[in-house]
Order: C-alpha cells, then sequence, then structure tokens
C-alpha cells in the first residue's frame, strides 16, 4: 500500500459513470474520483464533507463505476436506521436498474427467513447499524466488494461491538462517509 502510495503524483479524474441519472457538481467529481482512486488502491477511505451536499450521489456514483468492470459486485451499506430507506429510493432514483434491498428487521421478525435468501439478487444491500451488529454472522458470509458506512460516526468508538464487527468484515475496500470525521480526538477519525 505504502508503495502505491508513494508513486502517486496526483488522484487522475473520474467520469460521471454512464447510467448514473444525475449530473455531478464539480466538487461532487472530486469526490467520486477520491472514491475511485481508495477502492482501486484497496485502502479504504473517508469522504468527509457537509451534510446535503451530495456524499450518497457519489458513492452511487462510485458503485456504478465499479459495475462497469465488475458486474457481478455487491455492495453493503450500514446506516442509521432513520436513513436506510432513503438509501433504496436514492438508489432507485439515481442508478435505475441497480438493484437495491433493504433489511429493516432481524431474522426472527422475518419469519425465519435467512439474510442469503431476504436479499437475494440484490446488487445494493442497506441496513442499518443495530441490524449489522446482531445479523453480523450472516452478513459476513455473503461477500462483499465494498462496505459504506453512512454517518460513520456511529463507529467512531473503537471498543464498541459496531465498530468491531465493521474491522471483522472481509472485504476489500471499506468507505466511511461522514458530516463530522472529528467531535472528540483524532482517535475518532483513526476509528
Amino acid at each position: 500500500l505504502f508503495q502505491k502510495l508513494s508513486s502517486i503524483e496526483e488522484i487522475e479524474s473520474t467520469k460521471k459513470p454512464r447510467n448514473l441519472k444525475a449530473t455531478l457538481r464539480p466538487y461532487q467529481e472530486a469526490g467520486l474520483s477520491w472514491l475511485k482512486f481508495v477502492h482501486e488502491l484497496g485502502s479504504g477511505g473517508v469522504l468527509a464533507d457537509d451534510m446535503g451536499l451530495g456524499k450518497t450521489v457519489q458513492t452511487i456514483a462510485l458503485f456504478l463505476h465499479v459495475l462497469e468492470t465488475q458486474p457481478d459486485a455487491r455492495f453493503l451499506v450500514v446506516a442509521p436506521t432513520s436513513v436506510v430507506e432513503n438509501w433504496r429510493r436514492e438508489v432507485a432514483r439515481f442508478a435505475p436498474g441497480v438493484g437495491v434491498s433493504t433489511v429493516t428487521e432481524t431474522a426472527a421478525r422475518r419469519g425465519g427467513v435467512p439474510l442469503a435468501e431476504a436479499v437475494a439478487g440484490a446488487t445494493v444491500v442497506v441496513t442499518s447499524y443495530a441490524l449489522f451488529r446482531l445479523e453480523f454472522e450472516q452478513y459476513a458470509a455473503l461477500g462483499w466488494d465494498l462496505l459504506l458506512l453512512d454517518e460513520a460516526q456511529f463507529v467512531k468508538n473503537h471498543q464498541g461491538k459496531t465498530h468491531q464487527c465493521v474491522r471483522r468484515l472481509d472485504v476489500p475496500t471499506k468507505i466511511a462517509l461522514t458530516g463530522t470525521p472529528l467531535e472528540n480526538s483524532l482517535m475518532d477519525l483513526w476509528s
């Protein structure tokens, strides 16, 4: 990773994916380029920006970019319960044709339906931090190409169970989205 990073002079600009149903502003194009860079590098990263400036659409653009070269890629979005449904709507709006599934209940409340069956056929799966933690083993068993943490300040406590689940999930790229990357100390950003 350090060898790759030391040879980079600038991050290559990324064009908007052809299937994205949105016009990106210049700063959103820069955000997409950053997300593509960290994904291809395999390092993971943080996209920190003020609320309402389009972190979601930048991430959906990354999903579409990845799908152009990896059509079978699958993405797991973990978000606060209050925005899970919003993610489904935004994927449908900006990337129509990309299968999206939301997980809003545990297996017991789904009538015993295993997670794999509940999300079968979905390219983007969106769930809450609580459900991700509670059914971690089922999420870990599915195999993902990218883990996206929305409102990632939810995992800032490196001793918390949710943080531990995020660290244990075996996925090539982990990306954190947040409007508040630092609240208490630099440890927040490290987490």
